[in-house]
């Protein structure tokens, strides 16, 4: 028994590190001789080629395995789980924004070879102004859409929101800025009375947003008779909106500057956050790699719009909304309910989401986002018309919000498909206009981009939930 008890312990002492004669003593203490103990230490008459290859089989055993071991498991599996999560969108069909940004591509290269001004420092301005209106409009529409519903009022709230901004500041002479905020708070409480009869009293989101198109539309119009138009002046507040630039080289280049820096900040912080709490994140590199590609593609909108009046206001304002309405989407806790409330009511009904409340407040942010593109829009016309009321606005604004990605199914999308939604109809439409192309032809043309957009958005869809059966 003591012999196989001996050789039970020189298997456990090749664990550590053994002696020249493979024996170990019962009290795990080294003998004079060279033998090792239980706790794998050497006695200090044992051999020098011995200690070698004791140390050696040491540094290649445990820091080896430590090194190889731990170290990879944590980058390489962080690595994996973060290549994993986007394979697993691949296979969803979500392939984020780089379909509308080769559509988007593809346009302007079109377009540039048919006429040499469309990419011109002019006409980029230009487009960099036009969008803003129609912008801010879509950005409220993705977020009606994230929860699979549709707001039908936006146009008209739009051109109330300006009707009634220059029936107050000239008709009755009330300061501008008084006039605006009166504007964008009917604007918000217009959206939020949507809001309360789609989701307090159960009518349909498309009635409901259809009868404020409709009421909407008769109250602008009722505000501008009987001239159908008020002009304002043009060197007031609202009129500055779309006016005014930042001309100097140091204003320009330091907000394009600040931008890239905080990206780059956000990027970071979100990936301590998401490394601390065990999930995937964005390994440093794709980081850099984003910044880079933020940073080329900043200076160099910022370096051609130079090269006419300079970096329009109406643009700063417009992409400070867009990023403030992304950051409160995917890092608040209000936002990951409005993404979950898009997957399924009654999921998040059972998690323990008032799903009335958030209702109420999406088509509320949507009315006001209306009224405040309506102003910009009013800006732009130096006027309050029915322009925005007439549907065009409406139309534009859902285009560009399903065409820069969000699902209109719900639960997908971000308020930057807001941005290249309406760069590709706003390109389509300055595009035309430069070749002389009359206005019917381009609403087919962004007809069948829309029909394009959201085909794709619905194949991807049957695919998921194909995959998902089976």
């Amino acid at each position: 028994m003591a012999v196989r008890r001996r050789r039970t312990r020189a298997r456990a002492a090749d664990t550590g590190t053994a002696a020249d004669t493979g024996t170990a003593t019962d009290t795990g203490t080294a003998a004079d001789t060279g033998t090792a103990t239980d706790t794998g230490t050497a006695a200090d008459t044992a051999p020098v080629g011995g200690r070698r290859r004791d140390e050696r089989r040491w540094s290649e055993g445990r820091l080896g395995r430590w090194s190889e071991g731990r170290l990879s498991q944590w980058y390489g599996g962080r690595s994996r789980a973060y290549g994993g999560a986007v394979r697993r969108r691949l296979r969803k069909g979500e392939l984020g924004p780089a379909p509308i940004l080769l559509a988007l591509a593809v346009t302007w290269i079109v377009f540039q070879s048919l006429n040499d001004n469309f990419l011109s420092p002019r006409n980029l301005s230009v487009l960099s102004v036009e969008i803003v209106g129609v912008g801010m409009v879509a950005v409220g529409i993705v977020f009606v859409l994230l929860i699979g519903e549709i707001d039908l009022s936006v146009g008209s709230l739009a051109g109330l929101a300006g009707a009634l901004f220059a029936a107050l500041n000239v008709n009755l002479g009330m300061p501008e800025w008084l006039a605006v905020v009166i504007a964008v708070i009917c604007g918000a409480a217009a959206g939020a009375l949507h809001g309360f009869f789609f989701a307090k009293i159960g009518v349909p989101a498309f009635v409901v947003t259809l009868a404020g198109l409709l009421a909407w539309n008769g109250l602008m119009l009722y505000l501008l008779a009987p001239e159908g138009t008020i002009n304002f002046s043009e060197e007031g507040l609202v009129a500055e909106l779309t006016s005014r630039y930042f001309s100097a080289a140091v204003a320009t280049y330091g907000l394009a500057a600040l931008g890239t820096a905080a990206y780059l900040l956000v990027s970071y912080q979100d990936r301590r956050r998401r490394s601390a709490a065990g999930m995937p994140y964005r390994p440093m590199g794709e980081i850099w790699a984003r910044t880079a590609l933020l940073a080329v593609v900043a200076f160099t909108a910022v370096h051609v719009l130079n090269q006419f009046e300079g970096l329009p206001l109406a643009l700063v304002v417009f992409l400070v909304v867009i990023v403030a309405s992304d950051l409160f989407l995917r890092r608040t806790r209000y936002g990951r309910q409005v993404l979950a409330l898009g997957t399924g009511v009654e999921a998040a009904r059972r998690a323990g989401i008032d799903v009335t409340r958030v209702r109420i407040a999406l088509f509320m942010v949507s009315g006001t986002l209306a009224a405040v593109g309506g102003l910009f829009v009013a800006s732009r016309l130096t006027s309050a018309s029915q322009v925005p009321g007439s549907g065009m606005l409406l139309i534009s604004a859902i285009a560009a919000a399903a065409i820069g990605g969000t699902s209109v199914f719900g639960g997908r999308g971000s308020t930057w498909s807001a941005l290249l939604g309406v760069l590709v109809i706003q390109s389509i439409a300055s595009g035309m206009a430069l070749l002389g192309v009359e206005p019917p032809v381009q609403f087919m043309i962004t007809g069948g981009v829309l029909l394009t957009a959201v085909t794709f958005d619905a194949l991807a869809r049957r695919a998921a939930l194909s995959r998902w059966r089976s």
